[in-house]
């Protein structure tokens, strides 16, 4: 039994965020050629290794705890919170200007211009986010029924 009252537990999240920061990392060294290389996630801009970036949790991971703590163990909640398409990459000073906001209500035009975002790279990485959730949700829903 989940219980629906319990308060956020990062500790789980934390193991499964860095082993899934630690791969994509590896893979932007590759696609780098020997330096990671990425793409913004909310400017599209490229950034190397050596920018002050951020791994970013496009819904943060408190939102998602909250919302699903009571059907999902922490365990499950770390899965979801870190599958691929919500963990991205991003500038350390947009990381910090979020903050644990949903991106809608921090991308004001204020934010917009003063960190340059690119609103349709943005909104289309908030979508995948979202239907990245949606999908690991119903994979581990499947695993129980099954």
């Amino acid at each position: 039994m989940h219980n629906p009252n319990r308060p956020y537990h990062r500790a789980e999240i934390d193991i499964e965020f860095n082993k899934v920061k630690a791969a994509l990392h590896s893979e932007a060294v590759i696609r780098g050629e020997g330096v990671a290389l990425f793409q913004d996630c909310y400017t599209g801009k490229t950034l190397r290794g050596g920018d002050l970036y951020d791994y970013e949790h496009i819904r943060s991971s408190e939102e998602v705890f909250m919302k699903y703590r009571d059907i999902l163990t922490n365990e499950e909640i770390a899965k979801v919170v870190n599958c691929v398409d919500n963990v991205k990459v991003t500038l350390r000073s947009i990381n910090q200007s979020k903050g644990k906001r949903r991106f809608e209500e921090w991308a004001k035009l204020t934010t917009v211009v003063n960190h340059d975002l690119c609103m349709k790279t943005a909104l289309k990485n908030v979508e995948r986010a979202d239907k990245g959730i949606e999908r690991a949700i119903k994979n581990l829903v499947k695993r129980v029924e099954i």
